[in-house]
């Protein structure tokens, strides 16, 4: 009997003991419904929502104006939002090339937005995304992250805020967008 309770208590240490490892790793991957991200390489620091809703990611963006470059479809976009890192309300113009335009459809009726590649800090890696570029100023959060970003950062705990402070560098990993492999039950 001596030997049973023995072994049972050794048991116990040893499921404890991995489900606490589990748990630890599993929250270095879990995010919580609403981040801090820095949009890059411009350093400013934004509220971004885990829309687990959303397929494509959205960011803030006004006076979007496309227009052609060496024959290829081009889009410049300001980005103004409220740095969170200084309370400040900060701008900036970027030029991107197209990645696709996304017809969106809703009760108001359907919107064509364009699509481009942008570098956000979430954590310590840099993530190269699609962002649908639109109008958030009446929005609370000027980045709205979609199941495609959210497939590449991990879980998403919906009781939890601000899990993550971006803390990237030169060092930092960057997940670029043409080497994600995308599951297909996110609704591609």
């Amino acid at each position: 009997m001596k030997y049973l309770k023995s072994a049972c208590y050794a048991t116990i240490l040893v499921v404890a003991g991995g489900l606490a490892t589990a748990a630890m790793g599993a929250d270095a991957a879990t995010y919580g419904w609403v981040e801090t991200a820095t949009v890059e390489p411009w350093g400013a620091e934004v509220k971004v929502k885990l829309d687990t809703g959303a397929l494509t990611s959205s960011m803030q963006a006004e006076e979007i104006e496309t227009f052609e470059r060496d024959g290829e479809e081009w889009v410049r976009f300001t980005v103004e939002v409220e740095d969170e890192d200084t309370d400040e309300v900060v701008s900036r113009t970027f030029e991107r090339e197209v990645f696709r335009n996304l017809l969106v459809s809703g009760a108001g009726g359907e919107d064509r937005r364009p699509v481009v590649l942008m570098t956000i800090c979430m954590g310590q890696t840099l993530h190269e995304e699609q962002f649908s570029l639109e109008d958030r100023d009446d929005m609370n959060y000027p980045v709205l992250l979609g199941r495609r970003t959210i497939q590449s950062l991990g879980e998403v705990d919906v009781t939890r805020t601000f899990v993550h402070d971006p803390d990237c560098d030169e060092d930092s990993q960057l997940i670029r967008h043409a080497d994600h492999d995308y599951d297909e039950d996110i609704g591609i």
